[in-house]
């Protein structure tokens, strides 16, 4: 059976994605990216509780320093879309060790200014496994509504912080070339290498 990673927020969407996933008969386990320095430990406890309301296993890993020094050291402007690229990499890691192969995603298209199309994009090229997103074309009401339905809205709702380290404008059309350079002043790659060898899967 195809088994798929799905990128688990405490958020209203992402439950409701994998859900969808789960109803079309794939096996899914789930991965939460916490941040519990900045934003405290609640997203992380309703990751768990939306896992267990969906039936995943549910894996986390706190990237907290990983979002400091991108927040400290690259511009502010692409903080959400080299977040996302941190994410779907690290997820991507994961996926090779649990035998996923895709990713799932509750992103919803422009809803957010990481998922205009263009973001999308870049954030789609930092990793070659197939990312699903069942709710790209969904209004936010009907997300709503189908949380209220399978029980995870009540969990979920309540402010996103994953926007606790970025910024009030950010870029809705980044270029690749502008992101690829940011990412080197970190050195993205061995960030992503270290937190993947303090990993135990």
């Amino acid at each position: 059976m195809k088994r798929g990673l799905l990128l688990l927020s405490g958020g209203i969407d992402s439950p409701v994605a994998g859900y969808l996933i789960k109803k079309r008969g794939f096996d899914l386990i789930s991965i939460h990216f916490s941040n519990e320095t900045f934003a405290g430990k609640e997203p992380e406890q309703k990751a768990k509780a939306l896992a267990k309301k969906i039936g995943t296993k549910l894996i986390v890993i706190d990237i907290s320093d990983i979002l400091k020094q991108i927040a400290e050291d690259c511009d502010k402007r692409y903080y959400f879309v080299l977040m996302k690229r941190v994410l779907y990499k690290l997820a991507e890691e994961v996926a090779k060790k649990k035998k996923c192969n895709f990713l799932v995603t509750g992103e919803n298209l422009g809803q957010v200014s990481s998922q205009t199309l263009q973001n999308l994009f870049i954030t789609n090229k930092v990793v070659s496994i197939p990312v699903l997103r069942p709710l790209i074309a969904y209004d936010k009401m009907d997300i709503v509504r189908l949380a209220e339905k399978i029980g995870t809205f009540e969990i979920s709702k309540g402010p996103e912080m994953c926007d606790v380290l970025g910024p009030k404008h950010p870029s809705t059309q980044a270029r690749e070339s502008d992101i690829i350079g940011q990412e080197r002043k970190v050195n993205m790659n061995r960030l992503i290498k270290e937190k993947m060898e303090k990993i135990n899967l």
